[in-house]
């Protein structure tokens, strides 16, 4: 069989932007995005990929050309739709390491204006190891600081030849944080005035939000579908429909990406929180309401849950009726958002287990669910009851009755085993039994019982969901 390289022609783009990063997730969304924009909207933008660590896929990248095939699979448009397509926008890799004349001329490209980067959490870090005079830094920040002094050197500090920095770190203010340690690594190695100088003036480093869930390469039925393409391909990619990537600039009026003209769901705006929480609190707040009920009612995957007529029933109420009125987007921006989780849930091509999910449940609800607990109760004066049910059914699942280890703190876990088994032995009644989960400052970072009405509506549910099962309790809660 042939090779994707072999019956694929490459085409040429303009090396415009750096990517840190050749991961799956990065090849799914930005990489699809670019080259999306350059085939619909004449964006000619060609990426040159730097392998972050000595060993990666920089060899394999080469080898086919750049080109892979990405699998989209999901709800669209109301329906399951798996579409594939070849991404043609990588130009070319570079391991810094074994190629280091290519990673040192490629800071003097004149028409480069991005860096793209996804190199982990931890990838955006300071390391003391790092000095000015390796020809490759360890850490990704110190590779960009050099990178960005030979690009000040080779264009004499001209504020034209600046870049646009946008990482996709899944940590809170992640340009900010990029700036900060790039910053500190100039002035830990002595670097010129002029330079921070340039550094701050003539370079952007923009807050980014990234949302798609990229299940990977798809090793269980590779060789079938090669057999379907017609070619072998061992950078295939399987990524989900839904996609977003909001991009924080002072430049909200002059976008960065022609993405309107080929349909992305790219928002540039001058503050990201509001989409930030509107993620946490629903995509990832619905995924923390949903584990204790769905696997307390017997089931074991979010498209069962939220397919099923009861349990389905709850996570929508959760969703549109507690958790939305707390958020302060537009209604019309939320409900959209909020059936568009929905759809991403029903993904018939994802089997996503709630079991998976569960971990670290009790940390989970309290940056995912409780603030909208909280602030529900501010706004209307009364508790959220689908989101204190789901309060109650954790504090049921963490009894452990169920097939397989709970995992989370072990001080946790503890906890739960002793008050569980003094409940048992009649030592304590419900109402102690909640009120102790419920006093875990560490845990809440504030004392829950000191919310008005809150530990009693907590301790009827767990005595229903404990005493008649979860089917008959969650009919009492809708």
């Amino acid at each position: 069989m042939k090779r994707i390289e072999e019956v694929c022609s490459p085409i040429a783009y303009t090396e415009k932007i750096v990517q840190f990063g050749e991961g799956n997730f990065l090849r799914a969304f930005t990489d699809w995005m670019f080259d999306k924009m350059n085939k619909e909207s004449g964006f000619d933008a060609g990426v040159v990929v730097i392998q972050p660590l000595a060993k990666g896929m920089i060899p394999q990248l080469n080898a086919q050309q750049g080109k892979y095939t990405l699998f989209l699979n999901g709800i669209k448009e109301g329906k399951a739709v798996s579409e594939k397509v070849v991404i043609d926008a990588i130009q070319r890799g570079i391991n810094p390491y074994d190629q280091v004349e290519e990673w040192l001329a490629l800071a003097s490209q004149p028409e480069l204006e991005f860096v793209i980067s996804n190199t982990t959490e931890a990838g955006i870090a300071f390391d003391t190891a790092d000095t000015f005079e390796m020809s490759v830094q360890n850490s990704f920040p110190g590779k960009l600081t050099a990178f960005l002094y030979r690009r000040f050197v080779a264009f004499e500090g001209a504020k034209d030849k600046g870049l646009v920095m946008i990482p996709c770190e899944l940590i809170n203010k992640n340009g900010e944080k990029l700036k900060e340690v790039v910053l500190k690594y100039a002035d830990n190695w002595s670097l010129p005035v002029a330079f921070i100088k340039w550094i701050n003036e003539a370079n952007t480093f923009c807050n980014s939000l990234v949302d798609r869930i990229v299940p990977g390469y798809p090793f269980d039925k590779a060789e079938a579908l090669w057999e379907t393409l017609g070619y072998e391909d061992n950078l295939m990619v399987e990524g989900e429909q839904f996609h977003l990537w909001v991009i924080e600039t002072e430049k909200i009026d002059k976008p960065f990406f022609p993405a309107k003209a080929s349909g992305l769901n790219i928002i540039f705006t001058d503050d990201l929180t509001p989409y930030r929480t509107r993620k946490v609190r629903i995509l990832n707040g619905a995924h923390t309401t949903m584990v204790p009920v769905g696997l307390l009612y017997g089931i074991e995957t979010v498209k069962e849950a939220v397919e099923d007529e009861v349990v389905g029933k709850f996570i929508h109420a959760a969703i549109f009726d507690e958790i939305v009125p707390t958020l302060d987007l537009s209604k019309s921006e939320l409900d959209a958002f909020g059936m568009a989780v929905l759809d991403r849930f029903k993904n018939p091509y994802v089997k996503h287990y709630l079991q998976s999910i569960s971990l670290n449940s009790n940390s989970k609800f309290e940056t995912r669910v409780l603030p909208s607990l909280l602030t529900y109760l501010e706004r209307k004066g009364e508790l959220p009851k689908k989101l204190v049910f789901a309060l109650a059914a954790t504090i049921v699942l963490f009894k452990g009755d169920v097939s397989f280890e709970l995992k989370d703190d072990a001080k946790w876990l503890s906890l739960y085993k002793e008050l569980w088994d003094s409940l048992a032995a009649d030592r304590i009644e419900y109402k102690a039994l909640v009120t102790k989960v419920l006093a875990q400052t560490t845990l809440w970072q504030q004392d829950l019982n000191a919310i008005e009405g809150l530990t009693e509506q907590v301790t009827s549910n767990v005595k229903a969901i404990h005493e008649k099962g979860m089917k008959e309790a969650i009919k009492e809660v809708l």
